[in-house]
C-alpha cells in the first residue's frame, strides 16, 4: 500500500529523516506471534530481544522499542521497531483465570491489558508504517484485523500484512491472502524464520519508497 496523499508522503519522509530512522509498529490481536516476530527481527540483525513469549494473552502490556539496521544488498535502513500490546475489542479478566491466575492477578492483568490496547491505538499517530500480524491458523476476518487495517488506511499509514505461523500444519495462509488481497502480504514463520528475508525485502520496499 502506498500513501494516497503526496503531502502525507512528504510528511512521513521528513518525520522519519528527522529522527534518522523509520518507525514501524508491530500490530495484531493477542497471541498471533507479535513478540516472536519482534524477537526474530532483533536476533537476525543483532539487536536485543524484545521480551519473553507466553501462552497467556496480553503478555506484552506496554510498547517495547528496539533500533534495528536492516542491510539488503545496497540498501541499508535504520528502523525503530515497536512491539505493541495486543489489540482486543474486549478484555475480560475471567479469561485469565483459565491460565492459573487468581482473581486479583487476573483483574490486574486485565486492567494493564486495557491500558495497553489504548496505548497501541494511540501509537498509530507516531509510526511511519506497520506490520499487521495475523495468525494463519485462524479465521483472518476478525473484528480486530478489519478494524486495525481500516485505521491504518484511514490514517494513510503504509502496512504489510504478515501471515504468521505457516510452520503449523493447520495453517492456511491462502485464507489471509484471499481476505486481504488488496494489500502487500508476506507469509512467514516467526518461530522458524521461514520467509523472513521476504519480509525484510518488503519492509525496505514498502516503508522507504
Amino acid at each position: 500500500m502506498k500513501p494516497k496523499s503526496v503531502i502525507q508522503r512528504l510528511l512521513r519522509y521528513f518525520r522519519s529523516r528527522s529522527r534518522e530512522e523509520v518507525r514501524i509498529g508491530i500490530y495484531g490481536a493477542p497471541n498471533v506471534g507479535k513478540t516472536t516476530l519482534a524477537n526474530r527481527i532483533a536476533e537476525d540483525w543483532g539487536a536485543e530481544r524484545f521480551g519473553e513469549v507466553s501462552e497467556i494473552p496480553h503478555e506484552t502490556r506496554c510498547s517495547v522499542r528496539r533500533r534495528v539496521r536492516i542491510e539488503l544488498g545496497s540498501s541499508r535502513v535504520d528502523f525503530e521497531i515497536v512491539d505493541t500490546p495486543g489489540v482486543a475489542t474486549k478484555v475480560d479478566y475471567r479469561k485469565f483465570l483459565k491460565y492459573g491466575l487468581d482473581v486479583r492477578e487476573a483483574k490486574q492483568r486485565a486492567k494493564e491489558a486495557t491500558r495497553g490496547v489504548v496505548e497501541a491505538i494511540r501509537m498509530l499517530k507516531n509510526i511511519d508504517g506497520a506490520l499487521v500480524v495475523i495468525d494463519s491458523t485462524k479465521d483472518p476476518l476478525t473484528q480486530v484485523n478489519v478494524t486495525l487495517i481500516g485505521n491504518l488506511e484511514a490514517n494513510e499509514i503504509p502496512f504489510i500484512v504478515v501471515a504468521n505461523k505457516i510452520d503449523l500444519k493447520e495453517a492456511d495462509p491462502s485464507a489471509v491472502e484471499d481476505a486481504f488481497s488488496d494489500y502487500p502480504i508476506v507469509k512467514v514463520s516467526a518461530k522458524t524464520g521461514e520467509n523472513m528475508e521476504d519480509l525484510y525485502k518488503a519492509m525496505v520496499r514498502e516503508f522507504t519508497s
